[in-house]
């Protein structure tokens, strides 16, 4: 419980400094943000964050493909998430409620589920399959290019252990709609 409440702190703590810029922001736009609507794929980086306390459970970087299909007339969106190192990978579908911070980006709070392919390897999101816990923060920086950048907090996310499993991701993608 004590490394659950480590992660989640830190990874409460992280988000709060990346979006803190965005809330700055925030007071520039109209009154009524409107947020995005961008549907996207994209591709970037991927950080893991914790290695379980194991010395072959190195931390370490890998990649990461994600999406985005927003829900019209809804806070609400679908995700989905591919964390992948040498390894093996970690592929997630996660469900999200946007918030409008500008008239460009949203900050959103998600949940779903990491599937690892080679249950044991280490993915970017732990060494098996796991709830998934996300927050983070997309923008449209340009005409059809949006920016993302999130936390995943896997729960009980490692073999043999109940450690939970964080990684950092960022990355650019391409708006579809």
């Amino acid at each position: 419980m004590k490394r659950f409440l480590k992660s989640a702190v830190t990874v409460s703590t992280l988000s709060a400094l990346v979006i803190a810029p965005v809330f700055m922001s925030a007071g520039e736009a109209s009154a009524r943000p409107t947020g995005t609507n961008a549907s996207y794929l994209g591709a970037g980086i991927s950080i893991s964050a914790t290695n379980n306390g194991k010395t072959s459970d190195d931390a370490g970087f890998g990649g990461n493909i994600q999406g985005r299909v927003a829900i019209p007339n809804t806070p609400i969106s679908a995700r989905g998430a591919i964390l992948f190192n040498d390894q093996t990978s970690a592929i997630m579908p996660i469900v999200s409620y946007d918030v409008p911070v500008t008239n460009n980006a949203n900050v959103y709070l998600g949940a779903g589920y990491s599937f690892v392919e080679e249950d044991g390897e280490l993915s970017p999101l732990g060494s098996k399959d796991a709830v998934v816990l996300t927050t983070g923060v997309e923008a449209e920086v340009r005409r059809n290019i949006v920016l993302y950048g999130d936390a995943k907090l896997g729960i009980d996310a490692y073999e043999d252990s109940s450690g939970s499993a964080v990684s950092f991701q960022l990355g650019a993608a391409y708006r579809f709609n």
